[in-house]
């Protein structure tokens, strides 16, 4: 007979509450004390409610119930357990008992499993004097078994040290990290820590090394960010993508400096909350790595790791799975070295656990992962030619409840071994746009000829950048040369427009946006514009490859500068 896998029900329970007067004592996150009610285990926890007069909270709080197999649920000492179950039962009452006939009744058609619903009341909780009354409302319900979770703290330290034993032997050498190692001044490892963490989101490595350096010898330290333009800043970070992370970066420097004492929050969670462009992943990582804080962190290399050790084949963009990668991540991160713990895992996934071809064979945790366990397994019922059949070690994917588990609708493909998990997002396609653009060049009586450049508004993409004269355009449009035209004559003034050449064209992928942009050049012989208003400036060639330009711009440059009379480039990327 198959054992039967013990689940646990999650309840997401949301609680929100507006104040009308007076003070609001701070009620510590999860607003329960950390230990679990008996019979639940605490998975995620936030806070219930926080703040002054006039301000609305919202906050969660997580719990499981399970039947569940010694070392998942947790226990207390039986007075702090009975009074708890005291005040949770006050809340519960009426409701409570309503939302478990539902569970019952829902129960009652899957006969023989030991799935109880962990049910959450309609009441209202009494608030302290001077609050409104909170209102409860159930935002989310699933089920997750506890083959997704680990079984025990024994299993849990035999993670930790593996993990870290690699580390300390193969981990990369790179400028941040020696930084941080290297400096005693709290602010100034922050610091460190800080700039490489928001130039490492969304690029690789090998490219933010050479932008660190010379940001770092740039600009050393918080203060000296904060007194440099934003021009510099942008100049800088020219080529690197994602512009506004430089702009939000010194932002996060200026307020430091001029609201913070020159001192950075000490914690995630001031962190998070005190500076601009500083959000739950970064604040983790500077909390951890700079100020030692044993709180956890999931990035794109965490969530391929977890998803594989744990066999979690659900979106892990959906908020229930999100969560429960954060839970992990927190029950995970070695108290005594959480920056290491944290970068080992961030370094494991980039170098070891990559998103494809992954180097099992070099996993320091490679006994504990239940992907490889489920390869192994597909492997020898494929050799041995039987049939499928569920294990203790196995998830129930047959009865379509477990919300970390892969749909039924994307089954295991036996080419992709470990890289079945996570499950891929769908993403929508990025929009495409067309835009019409202009490399105007004119004599210049003091030297080299000078290219016309003009600044991008302060906010969307590409925020305070410098580009040619452009204007959005139909892409199959008759008049895009006429609209060019126009927008070049209101920089500088009247100009010739039998010398409006088409050249070619460049293909621009941003993070959202497909752009073609049509590239025109025109050059002019001793003619001087008119103008030269506000936000346009006029450049030599050198001047441009060094100023605050983004890579678009510097594609339709080598077409122009590239281009031959009678021939037409199309430029890719």
């Amino acid at each position: 007979m198959t054992p039967r896998v013990p689940r646990l029900s999650i309840l997401w329970v949301r609680r929100t509450s507006a104040s009308s007067s007076g003070a609001t004592p701070v009620v510590e996150d999860g607003g329960w004390p950390r230990e679990s009610l008996p019979g639940r285990t605490s998975v995620q926890t936030s806070r219930l409610w926080r703040g002054g007069v006039g301000s609305e909270r919202v906050g969660a709080h997580w719990l499981l119930r399970a039947d569940s197999p010694p070392g998942v649920a947790r226990t207390t000492p039986p007075s702090k357990r009975w009074a708890r179950d005291a005040a949770w039962e006050a809340i519960m009452k009426k409701p409570r008992a309503a939302v478990e006939r539902r569970c019952r009744k829902q129960a009652s058609s899957q006969a023989g499993r030991e799935n109880h619903a962990l049910s959450s009341s309609q009441a209202k909780p009494s608030a302290p004097d001077g609050l409104a009354k909170p209102q409860e409302e159930v935002v989310l319900q699933a089920s997750v078994s506890p083959y997704h979770l680990f079984r025990d703290a024994a299993e849990v330290t035999v993670f930790r040290e593996r993990l870290l034993s690699w580390y300390d032997q193969e981990k990369r050498d790179l400028p941040w990290r020696r930084r941080a190692k290297g400096e005693v001044d709290l602010d100034r490892r922050a610091y460190a820590v800080w700039v490489s963490e928001v130039m490492l989101q969304q690029t690789q490595v090998a490219t933010v090394i050479n932008y660190y350096t010379r940001w770092m010898q740039k600009w050393p330290t918080l203060q000296d960010l904060a007194r440099a333009s934003l021009e510099e800043v942008n100049q800088l970070w020219a080529g690197l993508g994602y512009y506004s992370r430089g702009r939000r970066l010194q932002e996060g420097a200026r307020k430091v400096v001029e609201e913070l004492g020159g001192h950075v929050p000490r914690t995630a969670e001031t962190l998070q909350r005190l500076l601009p462009g500083v959000g739950r992943y970064t604040a983790g990582a500077i909390a951890s790595i700079a100020f030692g804080q044993a709180t956890g962190v999931v990035d794109g290399n965490v969530v391929r790791v977890l998803c594989r050790v744990r066999a979690i084949g659900a979106d892990a963009s959906s908020t229930l799975v999100s969560q429960q990668l954060w839970s992990l991540a927190q029950e995970l991160v070695d108290p005594a070295r959480p920056g290491d713990f944290n970068q080992a895992a961030m370094e494991l996934g980039a170098t070891v656990c990559t998103p494809q071809r992954p180097l099992c064979s070099q996993c320091p945790v490679q006994s504990l992962c239940r992907a490889h366990q489920r390869v192994e397994r597909e492997q020898l019922l494929t050799s041995q030619s039987l049939p499928g059949s569920l294990d203790v070690e196995e998830c129930a994917p047959n009865t379509g409840q477990c919300q970390l588990c892969a749909p039924p609708t994307e089954p295991w493909d036996q080419t992709l071994g470990v890289a079945n998990f996570p499950r891929k997002a769908s993403r929508r396609p990025p929009r495409e746009e067309c835009s019409a653009i202009c490399v105007l060049e004119q004599p210049w009586a003091l030297g080299d000829a000078r290219i016309l450049l003009v600044q991008r508004p302060n906010s969307g993409l590409l925020a305070g950048l410098w580009e040619f004269p452009s204007v959005t355009v139909v892409p199959s449009g008759q008049c895009q040369r006429k609209a060019l035209l126009q927008e070049l004559q209101s920089w500088a003034g009247p100009l010739p427009a039998s010398r409006l050449q088409h050249l070619g064209q460049v293909v621009h992928t941003f993070s959202h946006i497909k752009l073609t942009y049509q590239v025109y050049g025109l050059a002019l012989e001793g003619q001087t514009p008119v103008t030269t208003p506000s936000g346009a400036r006029w450049l030599t060639r050198e001047e441009f490859h060094t100023a605050a330009v983004s890579t678009a711009m510097k594609k339709v440059f080598r077409v122009y500068e590239g281009q031959q009379p009678g021939t037409c480039k199309v430029l890719l990327g």
